[in-house]
């Protein structure tokens, strides 16, 4: 049964919000777009496009596919004012896309940066590891998923990064290594 505050009753004891189950249906899609657009340069555009793919359809945001019109926050740090963000981001996206050959650090210092300006009303976080994904196998290098179990330790990396990059370098080493035991896994005899 749907009711009127967009959500449902799965069983007696679970509420499940519909926007929860679009934004996994999205989150599928805008994979699918990433691996189909593995090699493409980073632009405006390809980042206004992922966006739009991940918050398709769901009733919790004004901004579809375009920047945010007013400030938001990560936890209690601020992010790139509204007025600023195309700006900041073509600063970012000229100066990654000048190193010749990326890194794993390279790839989380321009993560950390994106996740800083914060340009979209919403998604940000999506948006930001999906492009990571994207641009770890663009440069072959092993992507990372943040799990539940680093979760956590991935937002305090992120509020303590420009003091300290260990916190942040450290936890997505540790789920890069995680999904190479799982790929390895799957590559090996045990499949």
């Amino acid at each position: 049964m749907i009711y009127e505050k967009d959500t449902f009753l799965a069983n007696p004891s679970q509420i499940i919000k519909t926007n929860d189950i679009l934004e996994a249906k999205n989150h599928f899609k805008a994979f699918d777009f990433i691996l189909q657009s593995v090699y493409e340069k980073l632009s405006l555009e390809y980042l206004k496009k992922l966006h739009s793919i991940v918050k398709q359809n769901c009733s919790d945001i004004q901004i579809i596919g375009d920047f945010k019109q007013s400030p938001n926050f990560i936890g209690e740090l601020k992010t790139t004012r509204p007025k600023e963000v195309q700006k900041e981001l073509e600063k970012l996206l000229k100066s990654y896309d000048m190193k010749s050959s990326k890194t794993i650090n390279e790839l989380i210092d321009f993560h950390f940066h994106f996740e800083r300006i914060h340009p979209f009303e919403d998604g940000n976080g999506r948006v930001g590891r999906l492009l990571a994904f994207k641009e770890a196998l663009k440069n072959d290098i092993i992507p990372f998923i943040i799990d539940e179990e680093h979760r956590l330790f991935y937002y305090r990396g992120l509020r303590e990064y420009e003091t300290n990059k260990g916190y942040l370098t450290d936890t997505i080493l540790a789920c890069q290594d995680r999904l190479k035991e799982i790929l390895e896994y799957y590559e090996g005899d045990n499949a």
